[in-house]
């Protein structure tokens, strides 16, 4: 099971993907996050884990990637970085982080100023989540980038499902409009997460959103969970409306 988490910046992304990382653990599975947004340092603090080197410097690091996209670059779709697909048993160790029944891979990171676009990693990210294979009770959860760059890069064409975190803002529901859209033309299931929601913006997102894009869950605001991420703590606690979700992509995407 591959899902993809996307939404605006600040919509609580890392959040809902550490959340539901536990919860898939806690009903019995294994779990590999990837984190593909490159100027986001906060996920594996959420998730209690150490920040893995950057997965690109397996294939040699970012400027090598690059080089073989160039030379690949008359017909780009011939550029590979694998030779045969992998299962959880292939993830090189050296590029994990884990514990408690969750593993942690980021593509890479801007470290640096002026070193370049990321192109590299979005190819590295597509290609990387297309080849990896997942018994019935592995699940891979990709946290992206804020926007819709990733789309563009075509990491979700390999997904199951795309996650999408609406908060509540006009322009996370513009956001999920157009995330509906995009999915649809990739004939992608899209389900929408409502995050750091009360109960009078949790009604107005519900009826705009309309029976078009059906809501998966509502996560209530929680200032625990707001000054964990202050503090860089990780994400604590039971939600019943993450294990509600959590319920809710194990049975849509195994029927």
């Amino acid at each position: 099971m591959k899902i993809v988490i996307c939404g605006k910046g600040g919509c609580g992304k890392s959040t809902v993907t550490s959340l539901l990382a536990r919860s898939f653990v806690k009903n019995g599975f294994s779990v590999l996050v990837i984190d593909t947004d490159e100027s986001n340092f906060g996920l594996h603090r959420q998730l209690g884990l150490d920040l893995p080197p950057d997965f690109m410097g397996y294939f040699g690091g970012k400027k090598a990637v690059g080089e073989r996209m160039v030379r690949a670059a008359p017909n780009r779709g011939a550029v590979s970085f694998f030779d045969k697909p992998w299962t959880f048993a292939d993830l090189p160790q050296a590029y994990l982080s884990g514990g408690d029944g969750v593993k942690l891979i980021a593509i890479g990171k801007i470290h640096e100023a002026g070193e370049g676009c990321a192109c590299a990693m979005g190819m590295l990210a597509k290609q990387f989540i297309g080849n990896m294979r997942t018994n019935g009770n592995e699940v891979i959860l990709t946290d992206t980038e804020a926007g819709i760059e990733h789309f563009g890069r075509g990491i979700e064409e390999h997904a199951d499902a795309v996650l999408m975190v609406v908060d509540p803002s006009c322009e996370s529901l513009k956001l999920a409009e157009k995330v509906a859209e995009l999915s649809g033309s990739l004939g992608k299931p899209v389900y929408f997460v409502l995050n750091k929601v009360d109960g009078s913006n949790e009604r107005y997102l519900r009826n705009t959103l309309g029976a078009r894009h059906p809501v998966a869950a509502a996560i209530p605001a929680d200032p625990s969970l707001a000054l964990a991420g202050l503090r860089g703590d990780p994400v604590a606690g039971e939600s019943a409306a993450v294990e509600d979700l959590s319920r809710v992509l194990r049975n849509s995407l195994a029927a």
